[in-house]
Parts: structure tokens; C-alpha cells; sequence
């Protein structure tokens, strides 16, 4: 017998139930989405729907019945058996300012955390398993530790661009505080030097897509454990790499994430040294400069 994620069922451990909650998660998302819902505000301009808390309940709800000594640490507050060997990390509506403008680019997002026994509070444990489901596009991205990363059943892996001149990139800013954020100039830097820049408004998404392909890198400041819990792994797993802005193992609750499909990210890092630095950035190779590299790099 096998399931949506390409292989039999008793190979994954945690994916399969995971899975079940998040479509169902989904669909309730696509209900209110379909009835249309009242926001209000976290901050500035941070919504939050009664989607998200109705998500949130119901994936608490059925994970505690699937996974009763798990702990779960969800983005609307619930925070559940976290003394435990496992803690999931839940974004129950990533991507709430795109859901509440009808824009449909969002996401259920969980990712799996197993924590060792006497492992410090600010140390992170491993990521064991990670369920992304895009219920607009009826996609489930799935991973479990040393089992690959997996869409709808298929198996998926990183991109093989090698430069970042050729590189689909993806980013997001905070909802709140924007003025505040220095991505704005990175965000110039890498449009000018790459083949372009995305932002679509849910960092789960992003770096799923990063698994599957779709984007060769993602970057951002500032994301909490639930946005890219999920992620992480499944870029792990596609054999992809996810490091801070320095090129240090990353942390659940970094404030620099940067995940790419390995093969520019250490042209990414040397970008990031440069404007942290506030060094004079290299010229931006002319088409004839960038097609005279390509062929060397072809050649060689």
C-alpha cells in the first residue's frame, strides 16, 4: 500500500498522519477562503484571520490525538508538551496577508523536531520530518530524515544552475517594521545580479520550491522556527544547503536564513560578506563578460 508521498506507507513514520492533517487544514483554509474573513492586526500591518486560529486549533487538535506525547509550538500561541522528545513546529496559514487579499499563494506548514535528552532550551534537536501542503494548488511536499524529499508522490530535488547570473531567487520582508529592514538593499544587489528576484509572501512555500527546483536560492531576515522548520529539511533532503548569512549552521531560530541548491551559495555568501561589510561590490559582468564566463565554465 503506498501514499501520497511515493512510498509504501510503513516507510515513513510520522509524513503519512501529518499529511492527512495538513490537507484537512487545507481544506478549512480554502472554506474561509472561499467565504471570505474578517482580519485584524498583530501590529503595523501583521494580520491575523480567524483562519489562522481555526487552523491552529485543528491541527493541535489532531496531532495531540495522532501524537499524544508530542509537543507542538504553533505560530498563533500554542505552546504544548514542549518538554518532550518531539516538538512540532506549526505555521497553520503561511502567507496570511496573501489569504487575506484573496491572493492565492499560502500554505499549511509543520515541520517535525526530535530533541535529545538533555539538550539545552536554546540548542536545537534534528529535524526529523516536514509536511508543506499548498491547498491551492493541491501540492503536498513531504521529507522524513535520510527518506529524500517527495511532492505528490514524486521525488524531487534541488536545481543544477551554477551561477547566480542564470539563478530564480526568492525572498520576503516582515510584515511589520519594513522600514527597519535591510533587505531592501540586498534585495537591489541580487535582482541586478541574478536572473530575477521573487517575492511572493510565504517563506514555507519559497524554500519548498527551492527543494523541488523552482527557485535556485531563497533568502531572509528575521524568520521563526515555524516558517522554515519544514523547509529546512525539505531542502536537506533534496540535496540542497541552508546556512546564515555567514555560512554558519543554521538555527531554528536564526535571524538569517539562507537556503539554496548548493551550487551558488558560496557566491551567494560572498555577496552577503561584501554588503555586510560595506565593501565595494564587483561590476555586474556585461552580457558578453557573462557569456565569455559561461563558456569557460562549459568548457572546463
Amino acid at each position: 500500500m503506498s501514499d501520497d508521498t511515493g512510498a509504501t506507507t510503513h516507510d515513513f513514520v510520522w509524513v503519512p498522519k501529518a499529511s492527512a492533517i495538513a490537507r484537512e487544514a487545507g481544506a478549512t483554509l480554502r472554506e474561509f477562503l472561499a467565504q471570505g474573513v474578517e482580519t485584524e492586526y498583530k501590529g503595523d500591518v501583521d494580520l491575523v484571520t480567524i483562519a489562522d486560529r481555526t487552523s491552529e486549533r485543528l491541527i493541535k487538535e489532531r496531532l495531540s490525538a495522532a501524537f499524544p506525547e508530542h509537543g507542538i509550538y504553533g505560530e498563533e500561541g500554542t505552546r504544548e508538551r514542549m518538554q518532550g522528545e518531539f516538538r512540532w513546529y506549526v505555521d497553520p496559514l503561511d502567507g496570511t496577508t496573501n489569504f487575506a487579499h484573496g491572493f492565492p499563494q499560502f500554505c499549511v506548514s509543520m515541520g517535525l523536531e526530535q530533541r535529545r535528552p538533555g539538550l539545552k532550551p536554546e540548542e536545537d534537536g534534528t529535524l526529523v520530518a516536514a509536511v508543506v501542503f499548498d491547498p491551492n494548488r493541491d501540492e503536498l511536499f513531504t521529507a522524513e530524515r535520510g527518506k529524500g524529499a517527495w511532492l505528490n508522490g514524486k521525488p524531487i530535488k534541488v536545481s543544477r544552475t551554477a551561477d547566480l547570473a542564470e539563478a530564480l531567487v526568492a525572498t520576503g520582508f516582515p510584515s511589520r517594521k519594513r522600514h527597519d529592514s535591510p533587505n531592501i538593499h540586498f534585495y537591489q544587489e541580487i535582482t541586478l545580479r541574478s536572473h530575477g528576484v521573487r517575492r511572493a509572501g510565504s517563506a514555507a512555500l519559497d524554500l519548498a520550491y527551492v527543494a523541488c527546483g523552482r527557485f535556485d536560492a531563497f533568502w531572509e531576515f528575521n524568520l521563526n522556527p515555524w516558517d522554515t522548520a519544514a523547509g529546512l529539511l525539505l531542502i536537506e533532503e533534496a540535496g540542497g544547503r541552508s546556512t546564515d548569512f555567514s555560512g554558519g549552521h543554521y538555527r531554528l531560530d536564526s535571524r538569517e536564513n539562507l537556503a539554496s541548491n548548493g551550487l551558488i551559495h558560496e557566491e551567494l555568501l560572498g555577496l552577503f560578506r561584501d554588503m555586510f561589510a560595506g565593501r565595494e561590490l564587483s561590476p555586474i559582468p556585461t552580457p558578453h563578460e557573462f557569456a565569455l564566463r559561461r563558456a569557460a565554465r562549459t568548457a572546463g
